[in-house]
């Protein structure tokens, strides 16, 4: 049997204000599994995000606490604890936590595998929304943060 325990996961502290801390996955996971990922992700309160980004995998994003604003696709909507969102595959998303205090939520994703948002993130090679072949967030919602690690 293997228990992954959150107190005992480092994790990645990543450029738009947010800690991630895989679970279940490839890629040196506690929890090894092919099939699907999952992992736990705290939101600094007041803009931390998850920035717009597709992958190829579909998702959930199931929010524990706090409130933010979800945007997928063209749609934008207001999202708080207690409430998951699908991610089709290929569908520009991103989550900001809109409120004072952390947001906490559990991410899975499948197949599992990596996501190239992770790394472009980190390398600041992010594509802006609305350059090139990104599409542009929705109307009215909250900024991107495409920031290099540093900037």
């Amino acid at each position: 049997m293997i228990i992954a325990d959150l107190a005992q996961i480092e994790g990645r502290c990543f450029p738009a204000r947010r800690r991630t801390r895989g679970l279940v996955g490839q890629g040196g996971q506690p929890i090894a599994a092919r099939g699907f990922a999952m992992g736990y992700v705290v939101l600094e309160p007041d803009g931390g995000q998850v920035p717009w980004h597709n992958q190829e995998q579909e998702e959930v994003y199931f929010v524990l606490e706090g409130e933010g604003e979800i945007c997928v696709g063209t749609e934008r909507r207001a999202i708080r604890g207690g409430q998951a969102v699908f991610l089709p595959p290929k569908q520009f998303h991103q989550l900001t936590n809109t409120g004072p205090t952390e947001m906490k939520m559990i991410y899975i994703y499948c197949p599992g595998g990596d996501v190239a948002h992770w790394r472009q993130e980190l390398e600041g090679t992010l594509p802006p929304a609305g350059v090139g072949a990104t599409p542009p967030l929705p109307e009215g919602a909250q900024p991107q943060c495409t920031a290099k690690p540093g900037e």
